[in-house]
């Protein structure tokens, strides 16, 4: 994947992908048509640019994703935190956190999410 970032158009483009995936082309020009107001080319401009990026592939006028939602995402957040937080999750965590106070919910779900990662950490 060349570049990650998607603005907020191309990320409603690649939403509309992913909930219609596998589909023809033309179904994605419809589509894009009554829900963009976009245009063919358009259309086909900003599939060429994702595809370009390695994010979905229209081959023989059937457009499919080569990453699903999580994993653009996960890309997307480790290169906010490499860049920003010099990859540190636990600054990232607590630059978060002293913005938007973690509920007790949150708190749990994070432990154990580390727990589980522990875990993983021993068996390998």
């Amino acid at each position: 994947m060349e570049d990650i970032r998607l603005g907020v158009i191309e990320s409603h483009f690649a939403d509309i992908i992913w909930q219609h995936e596998p589909l023809s082309s033309g179904e994605l020009v419809k589509i894009c048509g009554e829900e963009l107001g976009w245009k063919k080319s358009t259309t086909y401009t900003v599939l060429k640019k994702l595809c370009d990026k390695g994010i979905f592939q229209n081959q023989e006028g059937r457009v499919t994703s080569l990453i699903t939602r999580q994993e653009l995402h996960a890309a997307q957040s480790k290169k906010f935190v490499d860049e920003t937080f010099g990859g540190s999750l636990p600054a990232f965590l607590a630059a978060f956190a002293a913005e938007k106070p973690l509920s007790r919910k949150e708190i749990e779900e994070i432990r154990k999410m580390i727990d589980d990662f522990v875990d993983k950490a021993g068996e390998a």
